[in-house]
């Protein structure tokens, strides 16, 4: 099972390098066998290239930007630097400072800025952010369908806050998000928490949806126990839909997952 499940962490490695590269996954469909480290690896050095352009310049205007109001910036955030900017300088930032900036910023805005985002570099931000902004932010990335970003965001910020966003979507879209949360060893944190009735919820969007590979690659990173339950309580009364369950994760080489 080891193979099939490397195979489903390079699907998830995939769909992120494409975005970061700015083309379509069939593009990076000739990767499907490398190992996900190494794919993850490529992924970080463009992200770390890209971030690290022009950094004295960027530090100069971070500098500058220290006399400059608040209420100022907001605006030269949003008419004059951009989304992409504005992202590259946030990781420069105080962390007191870029929180109140933040906070003026609309939440389209600030969607815009955290699809740009390296969240490793703004974390002392992110973390800062009261739940109800997160959440606010989270509504428009769910109404982009930006399953990638709010991916980026799960994985690296308190439980708090990374409960703030998963509130915000309904099953389908937690599967989605989960599929390509960088850091998965917070993920028997998030689902434990969840109510019962939504776990047994996964399965059936999972059914509906065409999102096994994204339930099994979820299943596979909780903990035995929380696993089990799952399981149980998403297809272990409903004979079609385990049937169902079981034939997808034959096809995926994933068939344990379900024992």
């Amino acid at each position: 099972m080891t193979e099939a499940l490397d195979r489903l962490a390079a699907r998830a490695e995939i769909v992120k390098l494409a975005r970061v590269l700015g083309v379509s996954e069939q593009h990076l469909e000739f990767l499907q066998d490398v190992p996900a480290a190494d794919i993850r690896t490529l992924r970080d050095q463009a992200t770390e290239t890209l971030h690290s352009a022009h950094q004295p310049v960027l530090r100069k205007l971070v500098s500058a930007s220290g006399i400059i109001p608040v209420p100022v910036l907001v605006t030269l955030a949003q008419k004059a630097f951009g989304p992409l900017l504005s992202a590259r300088l946030a990781g420069l930032l105080d962390g007191d400072r870029g929180v109140a900036i933040a906070l003026k910023l609309p939440a389209p805005f600030l969607a815009d800025v955290a699809a740009e985002l390296d969240p490793r570099r703004a974390g002392h931000i992110i973390s800062a952010l009261p739940p109800d902004t997160v959440a606010a932010v989270s509504r428009e990335l769910r109404r982009r369908e930006d399953w990638i970003t709010l991916g980026r965001f799960v994985g690296g910020v308190p439980a708090e806050i990374a409960e703030a966003g998963l509130a915000e979507l309904n099953e389908r879209q937690v599967l989605e998000v989960a599929f390509v949360v960088d850091d998965k060893s917070s993920l028997s944190a998030l689902v434990e928490r969840q109510p019962a009735e939504r776990c047994a919820a996964y399965a059936h969007a999972a059914d509906e949806y065409d999102l096994w590979h994204a339930l099994f690659d979820l299943l596979a990173h909780l903990d035995d126990d929380l696993r089990e339950r799952l399981v149980a309580a998403g297809v272990g009364e409903d004979p079609d839909l385990s049937a169902r369950a079981r034939e997808r994760a034959a096809e995926l080489g994933v068939e344990s997952l379900l024992t």
